[in-house]
């Protein structure tokens, strides 16, 4: 009965239908939410050349979110040219990269080393969401 009791207070997710405290006032949990904008965001870059400033204005995000989704590798930086990408760059060694934090080379180098380095990356160039032209 004690148990039954706890899950009296609970309400679930509408999209996942994980359980929710009663005084939760959302209708989704907060990794739907998240998911949720994710794909506005996603769908937003398809349809539009932006910067990650932009995106976070646009969706009144922080910058540090979007930067986060960067280096998650779930967004990445528009190639430019030859395979030079704007506004992401190697923690290790500079070299232009699309998303994340080290480039191929130094990341191949980081993981039979392991071996991480912290250097500033560089800032503001056009995103795209995955691989997509």
């Amino acid at each position: 009965m004690e148990v039954k009791h706890l899950f009296d207070n609970l309400h679930e997710c509408a999209r996942c239908h994980r359980p929710l405290p009663v005084q939760y006032n959302e209708e989704y949990c907060p990794q739907c939410m998240e998911q949720a904008l994710f794909e506005k965001v996603k769908d937003y870059i398809r349809a539009n050349d932006v910067n990650e400033y932009q995106l976070a204005e646009e969706f009144d995000i922080p910058i540090s979110k979007v930067k986060a989704w960067i280096k998650d590798g779930r967004i990445e930086y528009k190639e430019v040219g030859n395979n030079v990408y704007v506004g992401n760059f190697c923690m290790n060694c500079g070299a232009p990269i699309a998303f994340g934090t080290l480039c191929a080379k130094c990341k191949r180098q980081e993981n039979r080393m392991g071996i991480s380095t912290n250097v500033p990356h560089g800032d503001t160039g056009k995103i795209r969401f995955g691989h997509e032209e």
